[in-house]
């Protein structure tokens, strides 16, 4: 199946479209994460390395995020979906140690059982996963051209 043909002025605006959408969720996302911030500093004081390792996951995430952005329209944009999804799955396991979390402070020990939230999570993020697949195969089916035979 052979695409019709478009003007290059349509091909740039598209794409220019595509990276002002892209723009404008991450720096919404990255807003709403600086918002979120703002809530979680005072634990952050307990936590050491708690700030760069949220920074971290936030700028990968984006950076997934805008790239599956970019590439709308084609099948790319499920691959950085799905491979956002195992990000957070990896991201959560490693960072959280396999979910249970514990440190003292002023002789009290204080340990934090995140089991079932990592299970949630990982579970969600699979379901994401899935998704992602079932449209790449989607995308492809519908892309495929048919032979009588």
């Amino acid at each position: 199946m052979a695409d019709a043909y478009v003007e290059p002025k349509k091909k740039f605006q598209g794409f220019v479209f595509k990276v002002l959408k892209a723009t404008v969720k991450a720096v919404i996302f990255y807003l709403f994460y600086i918002i979120l911030w703002g809530f979680m500093s005072p634990v952050s004081e307990f936590i050491p390395g708690l700030q760069l390792m949220v920074e971290a996951f936030v700028i990968i995430y984006v950076f997934l995020m805008v790239i599956g952005d970019l590439t709308a329209g084609t099948i790319y944009q499920y691959f950085f979906s799905g491979a956002k999804a195992l990000f957070v799955i990896a991201y959560l396991i490693l960072s959280l140690g396999g979910g249970i979390f514990g440190f003292t402070f002023e002789n009290v020990n204080l340990t934090i059982d995140l089991r079932i939230f990592l299970a949630i999570v990982t579970l969600l993020s699979l379901l994401g996963f899935t998704k992602s697949v079932l449209q790449a195969v989607n995308y492809m089916s519908e892309k495929a051209e048919y032979a009588r035979i």
